[in-house]
């Protein structure tokens, strides 16, 4: 049976060097194929990502209204009033303030619920699955549970701390007791996540690891310490990072704790950028201000993640 070659010039300028075409596919394959595999990726990240983050600063240089529509260039007008504006500072607080109150917690629990994991226990599978029951539960079931949970009259946070004496609190009325019932909805809903992440990177430490701790002495606590977490470190770094990422982004859970009242409270003292940023742009109508607040999430965003390059790459 005959091959179809192809004819490809000689270095020398004499003679033709015939190719197969076969090769000639091979190397298209090698050089061209990878590209073509991640363009899908790419085309949609362009179209729902990098378009939406390009027309929205385009649009945050406008007076915007979403009734009458492009009113003009403005320029920067609309980054001034925002840097000038209290409510928009004091959503900022508020987002931090709880990214920080659930983040931590959240972080330690599930290093401390992995290690738990990690070892050979009974139902260990249903165990494992467990842990990612919050994560399938509707996101607006568990808001509906937990505003029963912390109820002013009859929640049963309320008559859990009453046990030891203290006075029902009035959760949605004060920054700091808002704050510790939408992070305690937050940790619930996403520590089997990170628990998940960090069991996953536990089962790659080498056990011989292990073993020439424990013929040296050390306790299992120490290993812990210093035998797990410096392994593990790349996944600790990722959910600090995704984890920033998803309490500068904070919307759901505090709109539903408060029956999607967008101000968060009276003083809101539990309102995210997200939900001042929604409030501006679909309920005030002000598309060029809430495109001037949304790109400022984007900024926070990427700060506090330059902060956690810096700080993981002196870790490392």
């Amino acid at each position: 049976m005959s091959v179809d070659l192809g004819v490809k010039p000689s270095a020398r300028g004499g003679h033709a060097k015939k190719v197969p075409k076969s090769s000639l596919r091979s190397r298209f394959d090698r050089r061209a194929a990878p590209y073509l595999y991640i363009a899908p990726f790419f085309v949609i990240f362009a179209c729902f990502g990098l378009f939406p983050l390009v027309y929205t600063a385009w649009v945050s240089l406008h007076k915007w209204d979403l009734v009458s529509g492009n009113q003009g260039f403005v320029g920067l007008e609309n980054f001034s009033a925002l840097f000038a504006d209290p409510d928009f500072w004091n959503a900022v607080g508020n987002t931090v303030g709880m990214f920080l109150l659930a983040g931590v917690p959240q972080l330690l629990i599930a290093l401390v619920l992995a290690s738990l994991l990690n070892r050979p226990l009974r139902g260990l599978t249903f165990l494992r699955m467990g842990v990612l029951a919050p994560m399938i539960t509707s996101i607006a079931a568990v808001a509906i549970v937990f505003s029963q949970l912390f109820s002013r009259d009859a929640g049963l946070a309320n008559w859990a701390i009453g046990l030891v004496g203290v006075e029902p609190v009035d959760w949605q009325a004060d920054k700091w007791s808002s704050w510790t019932a939408i992070a305690v909805m937050v940790d619930w809903r996403w520590t089997g996540y990170n628990a998940l992440i960090y069991l996953a990177a536990m089962q790659s430490v080498p056990r011989d690891v292990y073993e020439a701790a424990e013929l040296d002495g050390a306790s299992k606590a120490r290993q812990f310490w210093q035998i797990t977490i410096p392994m593990i470190k790349p996944a600790v770094i990722f959910t600090v990072i995704m984890s920033t990422i998803g309490g500068m982004q904070l919307f759901t859970e505090p709109l539903l704790f408060g029956q999607g009242d967008l101000t968060g409270g009276s003083l809101r003292q539990f309102q995210t950028t997200a939900m001042y940023m929604f409030q501006q742009a679909f309920e005030e109508f002000d598309y060029g201000y809430g495109s001037a607040v949304a790109w400022m999430i984007f900024v926070l965003i990427v700060l506090i993640a330059l902060v956690n390059y810096l700080i993981s790459r002196r870790m490392k």
